[in-house]
């Protein structure tokens, strides 16, 4: 991969990057679940979500926020009148009746694990296509029994990453188109790129490349992992 792929100075390069990988991503007619993350430490997303959203609206996109709660929803409204009758709770999305509602693009943000039902029942009827927004709807307490099983290989594996940054502790990680994931390791002058991996790599793949290390015993010890794991579903 061209060294040229270089990771956002700050979150406005980095939101400027996000728009015109969703806007390449919301061409795909035939994908309609996406996600958008930003991992950043402390990061509140009122304001990056408002400026995104009246980006995508500038692009002729007719958007609707979907947020967790009446609260955060009220907040969105009065911090940006202009979208305030763009921005709803996430129940309210569900119960309402409005036929075009469920056309538009929804971007829901930060939806949890609590709101893994709600979220799925939303998506079921909406007809449009939906972003989640630093969306973790996998809830790690369920385990790794039939029930997780089902939500991986059912709703959970519908959606397509159009955007991930994600600071690491030797690193970063940034994809921006989809299946090219870049892996940056930090140096003492900032960050150099490393290598670009056709999905999205776990911790210890990530370790394993940045300590320099040969993966091809990780890739057989993966594919081990996924044989026993077909067996079990």
């Amino acid at each position: 991969m061209s060294l040229s792929v270089t990771l956002p100075a700050d979150l406005v390069e980095a939101e400027a990057m996000t728009l015109a990988s969703l806007k390449q991503a919301l061409c795909d007619r035939q994908q309609r679940r996406w996600t958008v993350t930003w991992r950043f430490e402390g990061l509140r997303l009122l304001n990056p979500a408002l400026r995104l959203a009246q980006a995508l609206q500038a692009e002729g996109h007719d958007v609707v926020l979907g947020w967790p709660d009446a609260g955060s929803a009220a907040l969105a409204q009065r911090e940006s009148p202009e979208l305030a009758s763009h921005c709803l709770a996430l129940k309210d999305l569900m119960l309402s009746s409005d036929p075009e509602l469920k056309g538009r693009l929804l971007l829901a943000i930060g939806p949890q694990p609590s709101d893994y039902s709600l979220v799925e029942q939303i998506c079921n009827d909406w007809e449009g296509a939906v972003v989640l927004l630093n969306g973790k709807l996998e809830d790690a307490g369920v385990g790794i029994g039939s029930v997780a099983r089902g939500r991986r290989k059912g709703f959970l594996s519908i959606w397509r990453s159009a955007f991930h940054l994600e600071p690491l502790a030797e690193g970063a990680l940034l994809q921006t188109e989809q299946e090219m994931w870049h892996l940056f390791q930090a140096d003492p002058d900032g960050y150099r790129f490393l290598a670009t991996m056709p999905s999205k790599p776990d911790a210890e793949a990530i370790a394993m490349a940045l300590n320099g290390e040969d993966d091809s015993l990780g890739r057989q010890l993966g594919a081990v992992d996924r044989f026993i794991e077909d067996l079990r579903s």
